[in-house]
C-alpha cells in the first residue's frame, strides 16, 4: 500500500504586500495537450515550484504530495487550493497531467477559455452540451474525451461509470473537472505514472547524465538531436564550463573539508580551497580546483522531495556506466 505524505508550503504574503490580491480571478487558456495558462506540460518541478513562488498572490498555499516510502521514483502532486492539481512524473519530475477541479468555488473565482471562447466563468456553467459546440463531436462515452484534453461529470476521483452512463444523452450535464495531458498518449490506454514525451519545452535541459567512474560524465540535452557535452575530471576547466553550459547561478567557495572524504588517493592539498560552480538548473555542482582550476569533482542532485535539499537543485536523471563482469556480459553496464 502507498502512504501518501504532504507538505504545505504557504506564502508569506504580508511581507510581500500581496495579501489584498489573495482571492484574484484565476484567468486561464485551455491548450490541449500542451498547457494550461503559465503551465506547460513538459515543464519540471523545480521551474514550476520556483515560478509560483513568484506568483504568491494568486496561489498562496501549496500542497505537495507523495510517496515517502518511494520519494524519489513515484510521481509528485501539487495542489494549488482550490482548482489545480499538477501531477509530475516519477522519473522525470515533468509535468504529465493538468486537473482543473472545483469551477464553481468562487474563492478565487475561475474562468477557463479555449481560444476566443469562454467555457466556464461565475456566470457560465460548463456543460456537455458546450463543449460539444466549442470542441465539435467525439466517441461516446462516460466523459467526453479529445486529444490532449478529456472533461469528466465526476466531482472527485474515478467513478465505476454507471453514474455517467445514466446520464449519457443528458446535455445539460455538467462538467466537474477538466484533465490536460499530451496528444501523444492515448486517452484510454495512458499510464497515469509513465513519463513525459519529449517537447519544445524542455529544449536546453539535461536529459540525461551518464556517469564514468574516475573519468567523468557525459551530458545529453533535449532536443535529442542536440550534441553531447562531456565534463572529464582533472582535464576541463572553469573556462570550459562557462563556455559549455554557461554561468553557473552561484560560485560558492568552500569553508570546510567535508569533501575530502571522497578524494581519490592522491595526496590531499590543504592549500587548495576550491571553490564550487553551482547549476541549480541542471542540477550539478562542479567543485573546481582553486589553484589549476580545472574540475575535481561532479556532484549530481536527484532533488528528491521531503530531503533538505529539496527544490535547492533541479533533478538531474543519472546512470552510472560499469564494465562488464566477464566476457559473456557484453557491453557496457549501466545502473540508476
Amino acid at each position: 500500500m502507498m502512504h501518501v505524505s504532504r507538505v504545505s508550503v504557504t506564502w508569506d504574503l504580508e511581507a510581500d504586500g500581496h495579501l489584498s490580491l489573495m482571492f484574484s480571478t484565476l484567468d486561464v487558456e485551455i491548450r490541449p495537450g500542451s498547457g494550461l495558462g503559465l503551465f506547460e506540460l513538459g515543464s519540471s518541478l523545480w521551474t514550476v515550484l520556483d515560478m509560483l513562488r513568484q506568483m504568491q498572490h494568486l496561489f498562496p498555499q501549496v500542497d505537495i504530495k507523495y510517496d515517502p516510502d518511494a520519494s524519489s521514483t513515484t510521481p509528485v502532486i501539487l495542489h494549488l487550493r482550490p482548482h489545480l492539481d499538477l501531477l509530475f512524473s516519477g522519473r522525470g519530475q515533468r509535468l504529465r497531467t493538468i486537473c482543473v477541479r472545483k469551477l464553481r468555488d468562487p474563492n478565487p473565482p475561475v474562468i477557463l477559455r479555449y481560444k476566443e471562447t469562454v467555457l466556464s466563468s461565475p456566470d457560465e456553467i460548463l456543460r456537455r452540451v458546450g463543449i460539444t459546440r466549442t470542441l465539435g463531436p467525439t466517441y461516446p462515452g462516460d466523459d467526453l474525451r479529445y486529444p490532449g484534453i478529456w472533461f469528466s461529470f465526476e466531482e472527485d476521483g474515478i467513478g465505476d461509470g454507471r453514474s455517467g452512463s445514466a446520464h449519457h444523452e443528458d446535455r445539460m450535464q455538467e462538467v466537474r473537472r477538466v484533465f490536460i495531458s499530451q496528444k501523444e498518449i492515448d486517452a484510454e490506454q495512458e499510464d497515469v505514472l509513465g513519463e513525459v514525451a519529449e517537447c519544445q519545452v524542455m529544449n536546453g535541459d539535461i536529459s540525461l547524465a551518464i556517469v564514468k567512474i574516475h573519468e567523468g560524465v557525459t551530458l545529453h540535452f533535449y532536443p535529442s538531436t542536440t550534441t553531447t557535452v562531456h565534463i572529464r575530471l582533472s582535464i576541463t576547466t572553469a573556462q570550459d564550463l562557462m563556455v559549455l553550459l554557461g554561468p553557473p547561478i552561484r560560485v560558492h567557495h568552500k569553508e570546510d573539508d567535508r569533501m575530502t572524504i571522497h578524494s581519490s588517493s592522491q595526496p590531499y592539498d590543504e592549500t587548495d580551497s576550491g571553490y564550487f560552480y553551482n547549476y541549480f538548473q541542471h542540477g550539478i555542482d562542479f567543485f573546481i580546483s582553486g589553484k589549476t582550476h580545472v574540475v575535481k569533482k561532479i556532484i549530481l542532485q536527484s532533488n528528491v522531495p521531503g530531503s533538505p535539499l529539496f527544490q535547492i537543485y533541479k533533478r538531474c536523471n543519472w546512470e552510472i556506466e560499469g564494465k562488464p563482469e566477464d566476457d559473456e556480459d557484453g557491453g557496457e553496464v549501466f545502473f540508476h
